[in-house]
């Protein structure tokens, strides 16, 4: 079952929780190109914070296991939500080819 874009409020873009998509904190739309380009820089922040989290982890500067899962499983997600964006956005882009005018 897909969830609706309103559901999905925050996946470590910097939304806070009952904020819509695609408004920024000072109540202004962002331009669609923007809002992907934020979510894709922060989708790979997360990524090279779960490789530091895991290094040090393994170097012994941490303990926590859990923290480090959890880390991960948020990139994973994030990550995730990009690659459905994407696949919609050129499920979108082949229909709108195949119309005939």
């Amino acid at each position: 079952m897909a969830l609706p874009i309103s559901a999905i409020t925050s996946v470590g873009n910097g939304l806070s929780a009952g904020q819509p998509a695609g408004v920024s904190e000072g109540g202004h739309d962002l331009p669609f190109a923007d809002l992907i380009k934020d979510l894709v820089q922060n989708t790979n922040n997360q990524q090279g914070q779960v490789e530091e989290s895991v290094k040090q982890l393994i170097a012994g500067e941490t303990d926590s296991i859990h923290d480090v899962v959890l880390s991960a499983s948020q990139a994973d997600l994030a990550f995730r939500l990009v690659m459905e964006i994407r696949d919609r956005l050129i499920a979108s882009y082949q229909e709108v080819m195949r119309m005939q005018m």
